[in-house]
């Protein structure tokens, strides 16, 4: 995995440094994401991770809700997650 070491663009344009606590790394790993005590579901990618959080892409992230249960591929955990932002096609959460 490699770290993601270059800083954030905002929409204006204007660099900034990233505001992670911790550096993350990139995966191209397949998840699913549970919620609704297990009745809704969904497939993902994960484009980066962390202890504390992760990147992820969808085709289209308006059905994802605010705080589910993520099971990345080839891992034993499942991590319960916080959406921090949300973008057209792609979600970034915090593990809690």
């Amino acid at each position: 995995m490699m770290p993601i070491t270059k800083k954030s663009i905002a929409i204006d344009g204007r660099i900034f440094p990233d505001r992670r606590r911790e550096l993350r790394h990139r995966v191209l790993k397949g998840a699913k994401l549970s919620f609704n005590n297990g009745y809704g579901a969904s497939e993902c990618v994960v484009r980066n991770l962390s202890e504390q959080g992760a990147k992820l892409a969808f085709g289209d992230t308006f059905g994802v809700p605010r705080r589910f249960r993520l099971h990345i591929a080839g891992e034993r955990s499942t991590y319960e997650a916080d959406v921090c932002w949300r973008g057209i096609g792609e979600i970034g959460v915090r593990f809690t």
